[in-house]
């Protein structure tokens, strides 16, 4: 594995941003039911399961989705424990007026924008690290 990057200069710099292909979809899941194998995250909430899936199989399983979304993977190994990143870019994403639900994992953080703005979001990151190389 990669060294995990704190420095949030250097996180920006090497920030790489990269759409996953398709649509995908926050949803709540039933009572009692268990997120599907092909769910990309879940998360459990005093009210219920939150999963993240993607968009065609939330209309197969007959889910109402909370909000559809585009995927974008931050390239950059980030450390769980560096500070800034996630106010940098949802800043940015924000000053653009986009959306942003990012999720943190342990190698990289993930984006998920309004799917019919995730070519902006892209735009909007590329020069946030454009940015960061000057």
């Amino acid at each position: 594995m990669t060294e995990p990057i704190a420095d949030l200069a250097e996180m920006l710099r090497q920030l790489r941003p990269r759409r996953q292909p398709g649509e995908y979809v926050f949803a709540p899941l039933p009572d009692g039911v268990p997120p599907p194998p092909s769910a990309v995250g879940w998360f459990r909430e005093a009210e219920g399961v939150s999963v993240v899936l993607p968009a065609a199989e939330a209309d197969q399983l007959g889910l109402t989705a909370a909000f559809r979304a585009a995927w974008i993977t931050l390239e950059v190994p980030s450390a769980l424990a560096g500070v800034g990143l996630t106010a940098a870019v949802a800043g940015a994403l924000a000053d653009a007026g986009i959306a942003c639900n990012v999720i943190a994992a342990v190698r990289h953080d993930h984006l998920y924008v309004p799917s019919d703005r995730g070519d902006e979001a892209m735009a909007v990151l590329l020069r946030l690290q454009a940015g960061a190389r000057q």
